[in-house]
C-alpha cells in the first residue's frame, strides 16, 4: 500500500493543501456533532422533569443520531489528520539528522 502511495505524483504542497482542507472539514464536523449531542443532553433533562411526550423526543432522538452519524467519522479523521502531521515531521527530522 505504501507503494502505491509513493509512487503517486503528488507534490508535498499538493498533500499539505488536502491535509488543510480535511482538517477544517473535521473541525466544522466535530463542532455540528458536538453542539447535536448539547442539544440533545439539554432536551433529555428538560424532558426528564417534565412528562417525556410530545415532538420533543423525536427531535431529541434525530439530535442525537444525527450527532453519532457526524462524530464518527470527524474523530477518526482528525486522528489520521494528526498522524499524518507527526509523520512529516519525523521525516523532516531524519532528513536533517542525515
Amino acid at each position: 500500500m505504501k507503494d502505491y502511495f509513493s509512487t503517486v505524483n503528488s507534490t508535498n504542497s499538493d498533500l499539505k493543501e488536502r491535509r488543510h482542507k480535511v482538517a477544517k472539514f473535521v473541525k466544522l464536523g466535530k463542532r455540528v456533532g458536538y453542539t447535536l449531542w448539547l442539544v440533545a443532553i439539554i432536551l433529555f433533562f428538560s424532558l426528564f422533569f417534565t412528562d417525556f411526550d410530545g415532538p420533543l423526543v423525536g427531535i431529541l432522538l434525530v439530535c442525537l443520531i444525527a450527532g453519532c452519524i457526524i462524530l464518527l467519522p470527524s474523530i477518526v479523521l482528525s486522528y489520521a489528520v494528526r498522524a499524518a502531521e507527526r509523520e512529516e515531521r519525523e521525516q523532516s527530522l531524519n532528513s536533517l539528522k542525515k
